[in-house]
């Protein structure tokens, strides 16, 4: 699971078999106990959403909070850069309770 926020979007596409796709980057920053100790914690993470979920993220204003569920894998066959393949996405503002809006 990923919490945080999306920094960037880009366009809806659509795949050669019809299928929509949007790519993006999220962004966390959080307080963690390592060691004993508090550490501050940042991170970007690119992220793709197809189908349904796609049409959801691409609804999605940068800046807004989100948890991701996914799973991690290489960009491409010539980028072992991970990117984070969203399954299911919360919307956090606006959201009292945080209920999922998709879960595929």
């Amino acid at each position: 699971m990923f919490a945080g926020s999306l920094s960037e979007k880009k366009a809806l596409r659509y795949t050669p078999a019809g299928v929509p796709v949007v790519e993006g980057r999220v962004t966390h920053a959080s307080e963690q106990i390592e060691a004993g100790l508090k550490r501050k914690v940042e991170c970007e993470l690119g992220v793709v959403a197809l189908g349904e979920t796609a049409k959801l993220l691409n609804a999605a204003q940068p800046g807004q909070n989100l948890r991701i569920t996914g799973f991690l894998a290489a960009r491409s066959r010539n980028s072992r850069q991970p990117v984070l393949h969203v399954i299911t996405i919360e919307f956090l503002e606006g959201n009292e309770n945080a209920q999922t809006l998709w879960q595929a």
